[in-house]
């Protein structure tokens, strides 16, 4: 691709041929999508799987109703990456704030058209590079995009892993697996779909919204799927061999999957929701960032860099540099992604009768702690 920032040597660049991801061993590359990508792959497989479970203004879990439907987004995102103190660089990102309106596609859109995602490699950066390549170019390829966005979204990562199979099985050394997150803004709607442990987080005046479930093989729900899939947890790792419950590729892995299904799944969760004039920006961080993070403090201390400066590169950057000071032990990749051109607003705290020894900051940050208790 095109795309690809300074620092690839000449071997990588041979090796990506064919569409198959550059050696691993090569150069350390952060990928962005830019404006100018031509984005062009076949698209034929179609499955319609979407998981409802958005966000807090309902707090049930359903898309939001179609309020304030005059409010447009205004696009304006940034990304940073850090090898973080690990001593090979696995993660990738795509920012593309017009996907659709610079691919060439016929299909009209009103109003903004953008893709986002984080790619946290593991075993080798194969799997994350390949992903980063394919995924937005099946989305492009499909027929029914951007009608259809939802089936759309879940069928192209399904594509993508099994498209890495074929891969893998012409050249094993390509065995290694990604997580992947995805982030689709059609107009208002924004539509994130998540296999793995990265997350994304959105802003609604100042409050965290998480758009995605962290898929940890612990995790109730996903242990009841692990072991209907014939699959184990053992001491928090699946098969006791991955920390992730969902990721692409790991075809390698004895167990792990097969072509009609297994404990490790490709199929993404998808969160929905309709954009309106409150939601000030999203915040997709690898998982990484989250181990320092929680969701609202991470809200917290974007807004408040956002408020001083309003460029999400420098607030992705914020982020980044937080993470190590707070001795975040992997790789790190964050993106924001602004919805208004202005920064967020000072909020007014509302005047409480009882004095308080914690900050406002402070209470959000404990809420936000004893919420996560009741998972």
């Amino acid at each position: 691709m095109e795309d690809i920032e300074e620092g690839v040597n000449e071997s990588e660049s041979k090796n990506s041929i064919e569409g198959l991801p550059p050696n691993p061993t090569a150069a350390i590359v952060y990928r962005q999508i830019t404006r100018t990508d031509p984005l062009v792959l076949p698209c034929k497989n179609s499955l319609k799987i979407k998981a409802k479970l958005s966000d807090d203004y309902a707090e049930s879990g359903c898309i939001t109703e179609d309020c304030q439907s005059d409010f447009c987004p205004q696009l304006h995102s940034g990304a940073y990456a850090d090898i973080g103190f690990r001593s090979t660089m696995e993660d990738v990102y795509i920012c593309a704030d017009n996907f659709v309106q610079n691919s060439g596609l016929k299909n009209h859109i009103d109003g903004p058209s953008a893709f986002y995602a984080v790619f946290d490699g593991h075993g080798g950066k194969h799997a994350a590079d390949f992903a980063c390549h394919h995924l937005p170019k099946f989305i492009l390829e499909d027929e029914t995009f951007p009608s259809d966005i939802e089936r759309v979204v879940t069928s192209t990562f399904l594509q993508t892993d099994n498209a890495f199979a074929e891969a893998c099985t012409l050249d094993a050394a390509l065995a290694s697996g990604t997580t992947a997150l995805a982030a689709v803004v059609i107009g208002r709607l924004l539509v994130v779909a998540n296999a793995g442990d990265c997350r994304a987080v959105l802003c609604h005046r100042g409050k965290a919204i998480e758009m995605s479930r962290d898929h940890k093989p612990a995790c109730s729900k996903e242990k009841k799927r692990i072991e209907a899939s014939g699959g184990y947890v053992c001491d928090g790792y699946l098969n006791g061999q991955l920390n992730v419950a969902r990721a692409l590729g790991d075809w390698h892995m004895e167990g792990m999957k097969a072509r009609d299904g297994g404990p490790l799944s490709a199929e993404p969760e998808l969160m929905t929701t309709k954009l309106t004039a409150e939601d000030e920006f999203l915040i997709i961080g690898c998982d990484g960032i989250w181990d320092v993070f929680r969701s609202q403090n991470a809200v917290d201390f974007a807004r408040r860099r956002l408020q001083e400066h309003n460029n999400p590169t420098m607030c992705s950057k914020d982020l980044v540099d937080e993470a190590l000071k707070r001795k975040s032990g992997d790789n790190l990749s964050a993106v924001v992604v602004c919805f208004q051109q202005q920064p967020p607003p000072n909020l007014v705290a509302p005047h409480s009768r009882v004095n308080r020894s914690f900050s406002a900051e402070g209470l959000k940050e404990l809420q936000s702690f004893l919420d996560g208790l009741g998972n």
